[in-house]
């Protein structure tokens, strides 16, 4: 610890008075990190303030967390600012928490004239994170997990824990008996981090108890080559992608590395905050889009993003979707064109007909969801023979407005494996049965 005051004191470029914002949760992590500050506090004079976000998301504890944060600010004459998230959409919970989070921190950087936004995380984060972007597939940026320090339009993000693990973290609150907030839901298996964190950093530990560090040279390489990499796409997009337009002649006289790049930069300036949504399938969909043999063709991606083929030009569109045809890959998670989503989830016990279980061996990957198709007909679960799916609309009282976006989820063959939450088919397994993938409509 004695290391990150150093750092704050004398390499954070933090000056005498200056005004800087903490985001802190209450956990043990980010209330180290405010007991930190307020040592660099009196020796710089500078202002705090601390920005606290209530999720809102049913968890037991939430206003327990905010108190024990307010309480600290008012004993240490922190400014503290908090805010409630009062509603979500239909994004990812957690991309979606992460964007409203960060917005709010900026607005208290402007409010305050701050110059830095310290966040608490550490070394074991960035473990997790890059495992998981492993694992799931993403841009070579992404594969990096997050860096120390990163520059914004007139402020920095700074991570001064990056270097730590968890243990030391809490450790310092012991030493400085600390008091912190424990998030009930970081010990559920049902996310993801969670199980990497348990099950597998662990591992990785007792092969070598400094493997964070490892990993953050592991990071630091790849940001190196992708910069430099970035400035030689930089060099061709000038000509290959001006106005963010793919010139698809000029696009495949380039080395692939560089195609591929070019896409991944196209998604970076999309996505940005929420690159997390998009993996390198996405990337290989638009690289298929561009050497199709079709001369007019378009596919969508998640947040209602559309990649179109115009002959020699590839362009996308951001907003509303009109009421055209799509076919989209199911990869984990697709936000759908009537404004609902799929994702691929690992744990359920729902049993309606918003979840559906499926076993590969039975059907022909990969798996997609469109729009109804003429002639469309499904082997409804429990029922003989084939049931149309215009039928089923009319059963369901579906309007006829809203029929031609409904999503219809088939496999590589063409085949009807579900209705979202209208009906499954034959091939859904009860929850007892053997099953590999779990699909989930809301």
């Amino acid at each position: 610890m004695d290391n990150v005051y150093n750092y704050l004191l004398n390499e954070a470029n933090i000056n005498y008075g200056d005004s800087v914002v903490l985001g802190v949760s209450g956990g043990p992590d980010s209330m180290a990190l405010l007991h930190m500050m307020l040592r660099i506090k009196k020796a710089l004079d500078i202002q705090i303030i601390c920005g606290h976000v209530n999720h809102n998301s049913g968890r037991e504890g939430q206003d327990a967390d905010e108190k024990l944060v307010k309480d600290f600010c008012n004993k240490n004459n922190i400014v503290f600012e908090s805010m409630v998230i009062k509603e979500y959409g239909d994004d990812n919970f957690h991309n979606e928490a992460r964007s409203i989070r960060y917005n709010y921190f900026h607005s208290l950087i402007k409010k305050y004239h701050a110059k830095i936004l310290f966040t608490a995380h550490h070394g074991d984060d960035l473990v997790e994170t890059i495992l998981m972007r492993l694992v799931r597939g993403s841009t070579l940026r992404g594969y990096s997990g997050f860096s120390k320090e990163i520059i914004c339009d007139d402020y920095k993000i700074i991570r001064p824990f990056i270097k730590l693990t968890k243990k030391e973290i809490i450790e310092y609150n012991k030493q400085n008996k600390i008091k912190y907030a424990i998030d009930s839901s970081n010990s559920k298996d049902v996310y993801t981090r969670n199980r990497f964190r348990k099950y597998i950093v662990p591992h990785l530990k007792e092969e070598e108890k400094n493997v964070h560090l490892k990993f953050l040279k592991f990071s630091e390489t790849l940001l190196e080559y992708n910069n430099y990499i970035d400035k030689q796409v930089q060099k061709v997009m000038k000509k290959v992608c001006p106005d963010n337009v793919i010139n698809i002649e000029l696009f495949i006289k380039e080395e692939k590395v560089i195609q591929m790049k070019i896409i991944y930069f196209l998604l970076e300036y999309i996505y940005q905050d929420d690159l997390m949504l998009i993996t390198d399938h996405h990337a290989k969909l638009i690289y298929d889009l561009i050497y199709s043999s079709k001369a007019n063709s378009f596919i969508y991606l998640p947040n209602n993003v559309k990649f179109i083929k115009n002959y020699n030009n590839l362009l996308f569109e951001i907003g509303e979707i009109d009421k055209q045809d799509y076919e989209i890959e199911i990869i984990s998670y697709l936000n759908l064109p009537n404004g609902k989503n799929i994702e691929v989830i690992d744990k359920s016990k729902d049993t309606s007909n918003n979840t559906t279980y499926l076993l590969s061996s039975d059907i022909v990957l990969p798996l997609r969801v469109r729009n109804r198709q003429i002639g469309d007909k499904m082997v409804v679960k429990g029922m003989l023979g084939k049931k149309k799916i215009s039928d089923i609309f009319i059963d369901s009282k579906i309007p006829m407005q809203d029929r031609n976006l409904w999503p219809i989820v088939v496999d590589s063959e063409n085949k009807v494996v579900w209705v979202p939450g209208l009906k499954k088919s034959k091939f859904d397994k009860q929850n007892t049965n053997s099953y590999d993938i779990i699909l989930k409509y809301y």
